[in-house]
């Protein structure tokens, strides 16, 4: 028998790998009543210091256990992620319904379209500017356009504003990864398109097309029927089995087909807010399950960090960070001045509560690194290490413009 290295030689029994997940997961958990009691005490957002508790657990994993992959939980921390995603995007498309969007729809697109193109510019024709590499600079560009939903959503909810600024984020976030998703596709084949000729253009253009129109089916699909059935299949209250059977079916297929969950999950959301007129409780089934899922998110988050290779990014990760500030909050000032009909109720500043990027990010630069091997490296290097300093940042940039 070999002999057992660490902490496992002092116990009596061997630590097998669901023990160590299960318990994993109860520290996660427990961390967040943490971050909960800090946050009141501090005025600091619970996600920041969340995202906070998953560094510490990357710079433990990594460089003290001296573990080089930074998966603290295997194979199980990308469900849990996925999941925690498909709800947020969930509830956000349950926020366009018709009489929001006939109030405020005009003003969402105008704003968002305003963030996410001036965004998009500073970055892409800053970093051209400071020499970087043409994929590199087209690449960022298009995914800075991606918001972290869960973030911006969270923090609203816990400030408990609900004037025209916090409708307006909401409606922003539940849209921005659609449009992400587009502009991204779009970069994508022009670079496929000039580097490697027409067939690798044509056929990113075709990926984006599918993961973007198979998520529209897909949402269909799934929220068309579920409009009708929840709430009926039992008398009452729609339950929570319903809620988590919609949620995991959506995740799941949309992995299957390979298009985009969050898109899905928003149509999905979308259609049954505005179609079930005979109850309105399905997104409260999901609100009172979805903190502990959100709580793996942030966590894992920040654990998810490779230590080993931010250093080999630091200049481009720094150059991103600040681009994609100053884009957003140029964006969200000439967003508003375009608004002028409700100009007096926006904050100038409105760009910087759209800071906040994750998962979808990390999605792109995965893709983007799949695509051009040569900059992979440097390209998730980049993303990850700001995506960390987003998710911080982001948070209590929110918390000032609802202020």
């Amino acid at each position: 028998m070999e002999t057992e290295s660490g902490i496992q030689a002092w116990l009596p029994v061997a630590l097998s790998p669901s023990a160590t997940a299960l318990m994993l997961l109860g520290v996660i958990l427990s961390t967040s009543i943490f971050a909960d009691a800090v946050a009141r005490r501090t005025r600091l957002p619970r996600i920041s210091l969340l995202v906070m508790v998953g560094v510490v657990v990357a710079v433990i994993q990594q460089l003290v256990l001296e573990v080089p992959e930074p998966r603290p939980l295997d194979g199980l921390g990308e469900p849990l992620i996925h999941v925690a995603l498909v709800m947020v995007a969930f509830l956000l498309g349950g926020e366009l319904t018709l009489d929001r969007l006939r109030s405020t729809g005009a003003l969402i697109l105008i704003v968002s379209l305003s963030v996410i193109g001036v965004g998009a510019l500073a970055v892409g024709i800053g970093l051209l500017a400071l020499g970087f590499p043409l994929v590199v600079a087209v690449s960022l560009a298009a995914i800075s356009v991606a918001t972290d939903p869960a973030a911006v959503q969270e923090t609203v909810h816990a400030s408990g504003d609900s004037r025209l600024r916090a409708r307006l984020l909401l409606g922003i976030v539940a849209i921005d990864d659609g449009w992400g998703i587009v502009v991204f596709g779009l970069a994508m084949a022009v670079l496929g398109w000039l580097l490697s000729g027409a067939g690798g253009g044509e056929r990113a253009l075709l990926e984006a097309g599918w993961e973007l129109g198979g998520a529209l089916l897909l949402g269909a699909a799934v929220g068309l029927p579920a409009a009708w059935l929840t709430g009926r299949l039992r008398p009452g209250e729609p339950t929570q089995v319903e809620a988590l059977a919609l949620i995991l079916l959506l995740a799941g297929l949309s992995e299957w087909l390979g298009v985009s969950s969050l898109l899905a999950a928003m149509i999905t959301g979308t259609l049954v807010a505005n179609l079930s007129t005979h109850h309105t409780r399905s997104f409260n089934e999901i609100e009172h399950i979805e903190w502990p899922f959100l709580v793996f998110f942030f966590v894992l988050s920040g654990a998810s960090v490779d230590l080993y290779h931010l250093d080999e990014a630091f200049g481009l990760t720094l150059a991103y960070i600040l681009l994609r500030l100053a884009g957003r909050y140029l964006g969200g000032m000439l967003g508003v001045r375009l608004a002028r009909e409700r100009q007096a109720d926006l904050p100038q500043n409105l760009g910087l509560a759209l800071t906040p990027q994750a998962g979808v990010a990390m999605g792109m630069a995965l893709l983007a690194a799949e695509q051009f091997p040569a900059y992979g490296t440097l390209l998730l290097s980049a993303v990850v290490g700001s995506t960390v300093i987003f998710e911080i940042l982001g948070p209590v940039l929110v918390k000032r413009v609802l202020r």
